[in-house]
This record gives C-alpha cells, sequence and structure tokens, in this order.
C-alpha cells in the first residue's frame, strides 16, 4: 500500500484535468489531489488509476470515472460536518473523497463482496465513515435521517421516494435516472413537500440493484 510522489504527480495532473472540465470547488480539487485512488483498484489497473475513466472492481461494478466523482460531489455543496448518505459503496473511493471534505458519511453497500471488502479497506487508509452498511439502497437509512446530502453512485431507473423523503429542507440528492444512460439529476428539498429538480446532462452508471446479494 504504497503511495509515491510519481502518484501524487500523477494526481496533481488529474486535478488539471478536472479543473479544465469545469470543477471548481476546491475542496472536491484537493479531496482528490489527496486521496490515492491506485489503492482502491485491482493491481493491474494501478497504471490507469489517474485516468480520467472509470475502471472494474469486484461483483462486476466499477470505480466510477474521477470527473464523474467530482461532478457528483460538486453538487452535493457539502459544508465540514454535514451529513452525507452515500447509496453504492462500491471501492469506497466516492466515500473517501466524503469524508476528505469533512462530512459524516453513512454508506450503503447491497453487493457482499464489495461491503466486506470495502469495510476492512477504508480503515486501513484512516477513512473511518460513521456506518458502512450491508443493505438494499432504494430504502435509504430512516432510523439515521435526515441527511444534508444523499449521493447516489449507480444508475436508478426511478428516483426512490425514501430517498426524497430522508432529506433535510434545504438537503440535495444527487441521483442518476434513467436504463441505459442516466441523466444526473439534482433535488432540492425546498419545503416539507416542495423539491426543486435540475437535469445536468447525461452519464453511464452500473445500474442499481433492488435487495441485497
Amino acid at each position: 500500500m504504497k503511495d509515491t510522489h510519481k502518484h501524487k504527480g500523477l494526481r496533481n495532473q488529474l486535478v488539471k484535468v478536472m479543473i479544465d472540465k469545469g470543477i471548481k470547488d476546491k475542496n472536491v480539487l484537493k479531496a482528490i489531489s489527496n486521496i490515492p485512488r491506485h489503492l482502491f483498484m485491482d493491481s493491474g489497473f494501478v497504471d490507469f488509476a489517474y485516468q480520467d475513466k472509470a475502471f472494474p472492481i469486484a461483483a462486476d461494478q466499477t470505480i466510477s470515472q474521477p470527473y464523474t466523482v467530482a461532478f457528483q460531489t460538486e453538487l452535493l455543496q457539502i459544508e465540514k460536518g454535514a451529513k452525507v448518505l452515500e447509496i453504492g459503496t462500491g471501492s469506497g473511493y466516492q466515500t473517501a473523497v466524503l469524508l476528505e471534505m469533512g462530512a459524516k458519511v453513512y454508506t450503503i453497500e447491497r453487493q457482499k463482496e464489495l461491503f466486506k471488502k470495502t469495510k476492512l479497506f477504508l480503515p486501513k487508509l484512516n477513512y473511518n465513515p460513521k456506518k458502512i452498511i450491508f443493505g438494499d439502497g432504494y430504502k435509504g437509512l430512516p432510523e439515521e435521517a435526515p441527511f444534508d446530502g444523499i449521493i447516489v453512485t449507480a444508475g436508478a431507473p426511478f428516483v426512490p421516494k425514501p430517498l426524497l423523503s430522508q432529506l433535510k429542507i434545504g438537503g440535495r440528492l444527487v441521483i442518476p435516472v434513467g436504463d441505459e444512460v442516466q441523466t444526473m439529476t439534482l433535488f432540492v428539498r425546498t419545503g416539507e413537500k416542495d423539491f426543486e429538480k435540475l437535469e445536468l446532462g447525461d452519464f453511464r452508471f452500473v445500474p442499481m440493484l433492488k435487495e441485497k446479494n
């Protein structure tokens, strides 16, 4: 588990790519420059860790493209101490970005293999979410609600109502919605029953699956 000067240099180049693509949030950029993404990937992919691309990980899932991670995180507008629910822990890379930014993170993963792996792995890098849960992300985490932000890291065919109901007023839900191609969608809760909705371009994600396996 080495993080070398070369890796840090590659991360700085990746940050420049993020800036060129329009990411402005300095805390997001700082998180990307700090996190050793290569450690979140299978060793065969280490050479590709700092390219702006998604890559396969265990359980037929992927580690998202850094730009997608940065874009979704920027939309959340996280402040230090914000309470954030992540649906789809995956490799833990997005979790690490949220933690670097000072969020209190609750994260749910429905793939048993990934859940076990990531739960053991994150603390080794000193990333400690409040909770890592093996469960169904469609249900959210009602016992810990409300949240300042909810981020979904898989393509959802529809917006799960429990996630909207678990937002604080003023809270933000970032979710890719659609089947083959997803539209990045931001919901801001403006009142008990009121939400603002913004659609922010097309992305491709692995599907958000129901139930646990």
